[in-house]
Parts: structure tokens; sequence; C-alpha cells
């Protein structure tokens, strides 16, 4: 008898749907994960990146019990509380060789069935062996739900090597961005400055530990001399894919320094850069896309010190069945941060 599970299906932004989809039947070397919390994660709603796979099931940032193992797994049984990654390298190519995990075809293919968004997750063999992690007993599912998107930011600010005595700005204060904040001064910056236009935003940011947030549109470089003795930003972290964001990034950034794009425009969109000024001042252009399974490790070992706020990061929580709720208020840009999903609770 065939087995049915809810699953949210993405066609656009503003049609996304509860369906059903028999649940999944896992091999002798994979697992079956029931999904206890997902989270909405930013690039589930930039449309230039999702529609061309559409429709499909969306979510990455799934934490859960296993429900289901394999007769030939061996490192993991029912019960246990885990977060799963969704993408897996294969630790052998050139790339992940040279520490480019990110960069590695087989992290760009693997993925878990059908997605995040969905009552039960299939997880693969290679997925199995290289991308479970087990919580820590007091770790809840929501806090397991920020290991990867903790763990990008934990990759981008290595590369940007972000260190002590920096003044970073971080220019878009969504999810990714105060969870830059956060990590930022969790690992001792001296000062870090938040850029927006929107005033909620804005005001999240100081309540993340910011010590200055200013409006990008109004005087920003400036507004960092005066309170950073007359220099601008050692790092400069870009976390909208705003076109202007790339513009001002540059006119931020002090002598020496380094710009992180963490977002970007959508692919079609071409900015000129000021390459003779980065030349002259020696500026670092920095990208990171995704994380690597140290970096998973790293966001792991940060959230179970405590010692970031998640928990007030949370804004709403919401049944499968809403999930296209989460997506409106991801979109309009309201008063809203982190959207966690709960697909097996049935007291929502």
């Amino acid at each position: 008898m065939v087995k049915w599970m809810l699953v949210a299906v993405y066609y656009n932004n503003k049609d996304v749907r509860v369906e059903e989809l028999p649940m999944p039947e896992i091999g002798e070397e994979e697992v079956l994960l029931k999904v206890m919390a997902s989270g909405i994660c930013g690039s589930d709603v930039l449309e230039w990146y999702r529609l061309p796979k559409a429709p499909r099931v969306l979510g990455h940032e799934a934490a859960g019990i296993i429900s289901q193992v394999g007769k030939k797994v061996t490192n993991f049984k029912v019960g246990d509380r885990v977060f799963i990654s969704h993408h897996v390298p294969c630790n052998n190519c050139i790339h992940c060789q040279k520490g480019h995990h990110t960069a590695c075809e087989t992290l760009h293919n693997t993925n878990y069935y059908p997605g995040g968004f969905a009552q039960y997750i299939k997880v693969p063999k290679i997925n199995v062996q290289l991308g479970i992690y087990k919580l820590p007993n007091d770790m809840t599912f929501e806090e397991g739900t920020f290991i990867e998107p903790l763990a990008c930011v934990t990759r981008g600010q290595r590369l940007a090597n972000i260190q002590k005595n920096d003044t970073v700005l971080i220019i878009g204060s969504g999810i990714s961005g105060i969870l830059h904040v956060q990590l930022a001064k969790f690992k001792g910056a001296k000062k870090v400055i938040v850029a927006d236009i929107n005033q909620y935003r804005m005001n999240l940011a100081v309540q993340f530990s910011a010590d200055h947030a200013f409006n990008a549109e109004k005087n920003l470089p400036q507004k960092i001399k005066t309170v950073n003795n007359g220099y601008l930003a050692d790092k400069v972290i870009v976390c909208t894919g705003a076109n202007s964001a790339v513009t001002l990034a540059a006119n931020c950034v002090e002598r020496g320094g380094t710009i992180l794009f963490f977002a970007v425009p959508e692919p079609t969109v071409k900015i000129p850069l000021p390459i003779n000024q980065f030349w002259r001042n020696e500026t670092t252009i920095q990208t990171s896309y995704g994380a690597a399974p140290n970096d998973l490790e790293e966001a792991l070992m940060i959230l179970a010190t405590k010692k970031l706020n998640i928990k007030d990061m949370i804004t709403h929580r919401l049944p499968l069945r809403e999930t296209q709720k989460g997506y409106q208020l991801m979109t309009n840009g309201g008063e809203s941060l982190k959207i966690i999903l709960e697909p097996n609770n049935s007291n929502l």
C-alpha cells in the first residue's frame, strides 16, 4: 500500500502549492528523514535562480529525525536527531584538492529527494556518507536549520580573511546580513557597520549587535569615516543582489581592503567595476558560494556555544500548508526575518 506525504511544490514566488507525493522508499545505503524544521532561504525566493527548474520541491535547511535506515547503514540509527546537507563534494577532484569544495561538480549535482519542504526526505548514499550531522542534545531542530546558512557565512568570512582589528561593513541586513553581523562580532571584529534602505532591517541589525546601522542611500562613505576615525571599512560584505550595492561597496572599502560578494545580481546584469581604482588601492575582490563540510562542522560548533542569538531571528513558524504565506512574507520585505516551516508539527 502506497503511503503519501505532503510537499510544497514551487512554481513561482506567488504559486507554491501543497501537494501529495508517495513517501520515498530508501535503498540499503540510504536513510529516510522525518523533517521537523526547514528554513526558507533568501535564495529560495530568487525567481531568476529558481524558475528555470520549476516546478520542484525546494528547501535545503532541513533538520529532523531519522525514521528509517538502510540495512547497510551503520553510522546512523532510527531516532537520531540530525541536520542533512543537501550538497556534498566528492573530496577527490582538482577543485576539492585545492580547497574549492563548493566549485566541485559533484557538490553542484548532489541533493536529497524531494527537498526540504516535505514531510520526509530520502537521503542518498553519498549524502549519508558525507552530509549528515548529529545535533547536540540541547540543540533544537530550529537551531539546526541555521547550520547551513551559518556555514555559508562562515566560509565567506574565512575567504575574506576577516580579522579581529577589522572594521566590517555589511550591505544588506536580511537573514545572511544579520548572520554576518553576529559572526563578525563573535570572531572579534573591531567594529561592525550595517547599511540598508529598510528601517526595520536597520533596527534589527543593531538589535543583533551591529555597532552602527546607516541608510545606504545617504552619504554612506562619510558616515563610515565619521564613526571609524576617518577611515572606510577594511572589509565590505555585499549581502544583496541590488545593482547599486556593487558601486556602493567600491566607494566604502579602505585602501588595501577586501570586498566580499556574498550575494550578486542576476546573471543578465553587467556592472562596470572601477578596476583602475582597485589596482591603485590594492583592493581585493572575493566571492564565496555555498558551504563545504568543514564550514558546516564549524557552523555546528559555533551554534553549540549558544553565543549567537539565533532564537530571536525566527519571526515566523508555519506549517507546511502555509508555505505560500512564508513566501509572501519573504518577498514583501515587511517585518519578517527567518521563517521556519514545520512539516510534521500537528500543533501548527
